[in-house]
Formats: structure tokens, sequence, C-alpha cells
């Protein structure tokens, strides 16, 4: 599930890291009710999502470096 992300576009990678933290906050809702079958489910949910963010955080990067590149070729 490691690299399953990488091959993911940057809408996507936005997608899918918003659909994460949905879950995750609906799965914190159930930690506190006490229906959870699985709690380090969590961990795992918060470390996709970290995944993601440093994906997302490389492609906006890499996009301002393009862009600032481009600018002083003018």
């Amino acid at each position: 599930m490691k690299n399953s992300f990488k091959n993911l576009s940057y809408p996507e990678l936005k997608v899918k890291r918003d659909d994460l933290k949905k879950k995750y906050m609906e799965f914190r809702f159930k930690i506190v009710i006490g229906h959870v079958d699985n709690p380090l489910q969590r961990r795992i949910m918060r470390r996709q999502i970290a995944r993601l963010n440093t994906l997302i955080h490389a492609h906006e990067t890499s996009a301002k470096k393009a862009q600032t590149m481009h600018e002083e070729a003018r």
C-alpha cells in the first residue's frame, strides 16, 4: 500500500487525501463510541494521509520550480 499512490496524478492525489481525511474523522468518531474492530487502522490511515501530503507537496514544489525556470528563460 505504501507505493500505490506514486502513480496517481496531482488531482487524484488531492481527491484521495480528502477522502481519507473524511474516513479518518469517521473512524475517530467510531473509536469514541467504541465500535472499532482494529484500532491500529487509525495509525495506518494517518500514515497514508501523511504519504499523500508528501506527494502533493512534491508535485507543488516541482511545479513552482518549473514555473520559475520557465520565467528565468524569458
